[in-house]
């Protein structure tokens, strides 16, 4: 591990339900962590925003606390990482215009399909590695330049969640690399597709620089050090999009890795020597130079498992984890499409099903088919990528799912494979932290902090369970097919 300047790093996570900041010592790992909780808005049906400032205040707070934590120990640098692609239109001095416009966001619809035909999609996977889709950017931007004129003529550049708070610190304006690469409007080597940005008025002149993760970019300003105690000057560095950091801080690196994120929604995310493209889902970059992480990402996980306990008014998880391993497995199906599915059907408009209920059932039959439907739908994923020639062969599970080890004993019997734990895992937040100390030499490579991580147990599958579940994905699936035309019509009504 190469050290450069002593010190300790901060990575800063603005997530969808909260902010969340580290301390890290490059040799000791973790020393503090705190949180602050996010509103989430939505003034309108298929609305989903955030507040900005309320961003930035937690932001400033938690970097107090840190500061103080780390007591004689220089802060060395900052990164950020967040939620892609967040739409954040700002002015000429870099400040907000309006309320952050969140990646499930479902506003811009119709302007989503008119662009998806004016534009060759297939041109445009092959390009940029997506096609349009809801969280694509451009739609959105059409849709400001439509229904906001006065904010949109206002705009000076479109930046994500974590670009802009870095920029509140003091770094320049500038969008980084995976957030650019998710938005659809850069090609996969960076450059600007002039096809869909040439498709909304003032688009390109709005795009901001494209920097990459581990580039210092500015310091924190005399403002932002009086805010938080931390001295003007300290190194910002860009850090990433949460789920690729995620990755990266779990200790995905090699050819054949592969990640299970049991998050509010459900990442999937495998480990490539070549930028996979598909229609059905996601391509990032790795930050290791050469490795790309071709990715899927389900609407629902953990914030299904929330609904189900609002909904049911469980109040002691870990007891119903209890009572629920001692049900048999799959007596009842579900589909976890309670928010549209992302990948690897991109279907905003199929809803969630329990199937197979008799009077006998009750409300833990109901949570333990739940916590089965999400992990048919990583299984889903995993074939989907699979189907790519993308190699799925060490699996790691992480996230606040994997606390619960039956829903982890769960995802291992499905997917057929052992899946093994991270100790202590604070999530994207530590890939922040790692690309921060990367950013001023710290750590001489990406790999070198990858010694800090803490691996746990390994959870294997129950062999019993193997067939069960093979036959109950199978009916699964079919349950999906001869629903879909229903679901649709419900959610059109």
């Amino acid at each position: 591990m190469g050290r450069g300047e002593p010190g300790a790093v901060i990575g800063i996570d603005i997530g969808t339900t909260g902010v969340k900041a580290i301390l890290v010592d490059p040799e000791q790992g973790l020393l503090a962590q705190t949180t602050r909780s996010n509103d989430l808005l939505s003034r309108r049906a298929g609305w989903a925003e955030a507040d900005p400032h309320q961003w930035a205040a937690h932001v400033d707070s938690a970097l107090a606390q840190l500061g103080a934590a780390a007591g004689s120990r220089p802060i060395a640098a900052i990164a950020t990482t967040g939620m892609v692609p967040a739409v954040l239109p700002l002015d000429a001095d870099g400040r907000p215009l309006r309320p952050a416009i969140l990646q499930n966001d479902a506003r811009a619809g119709a302007e989503v399909q008119e662009l998806a035909e004016a534009i060759d999609q297939s041109a445009l996977l092959a390009a940029t590695g997506s096609v349009l889709s809801q969280q694509s950017v451009a739609p959105t931007a059409l849709w400001l330049a439509r229904h906001e004129p006065e904010t949109w003529r206002r705009a000076r550049a479109i930046v994500g969640s974590y670009d802009w708070l870095l920029s509140s610190l003091g770094a320049p304006v500038h969008v980084e690399r995976n957030w650019a690469l998710e938005s659809g409007l850069f090609t996969l080597a960076g450059e600007e597709f002039a096809p869909i940005t040439g498709a909304v008025p003032g688009l390109a002149e709005r795009l901001a620089p494209v920097r990459r993760p581990g580039e210092a970019v500015g310091a924190l300003d005399s403002a932002a050090a009086r805010r938080t105690g931390i001295p003007a000057g300290t190194p910002l560095v860009v850090g990433g999009a949460d789920h690729v950091l995620s990755a990266y801080s779990a200790g995905l690196g090699e050819l054949g890795d592969w990640l299970v994120k049991l998050g509010g929604a459900g990442d999937i995310l495998a480990v490539s020597a070549e930028p996979v493209s598909d229609a059905r889902f996601f391509l990032d970059e790795h930050p290791l130079p050469g490795l790309w992480l071709p990715n899927g990402c389900m609407a629902t996980s953990g914030s299904l498992v929330r609904w189900v306990q609002s909904t049911l008014r469980i109040a002691d998880l870990a007891r119903m984890d209890d009572e629920a391993a001692a049900r048999p497995a799959a007596e009842v199906l579900c589909l976890p499409y309670f928010l549209g599915e992302k990948s690897p059907l991109h279907d905003a408009d199929l809803r969630g099903v329990f199937a197979g209920m008799h009077l006998g059932h009750d409300a833990v039959d109901l949570y333990r088919g739940a916590l089965e439907g999400i992990a048919f739908g990583f299984r889903h994923n995993a074939e989907t990528l699979r189907e790519r020639g993308v190699r799925l062969e060490h699996a790691t599970v992480t996230n606040g799912g994997a606390t619960s080890l039956l829903w982890k004993q769960i995802h291992a019997s499905v997917l057929g494979t052992p899946l093994d734990t991270v100790r202590d895992h604070p999530g994207a937040s530590l890939g922040a932290a790692f690309a921060a100390g990367r950013g001023v030499g710290i750590f001489s490579e990406w790999t070198d902090p990858l010694a800090l991580v803490r691996r746990g147990d390994t959870i294997d599958p129950v062999e019993t369970l193997l067939p069960r579940y093979d036959e109950a994905y199978g009916l699964w699936r079919e349950l999906a097919e001869v629903s879909g035309a229903t679901m649709r019509a419900l959610a059109r009504r």
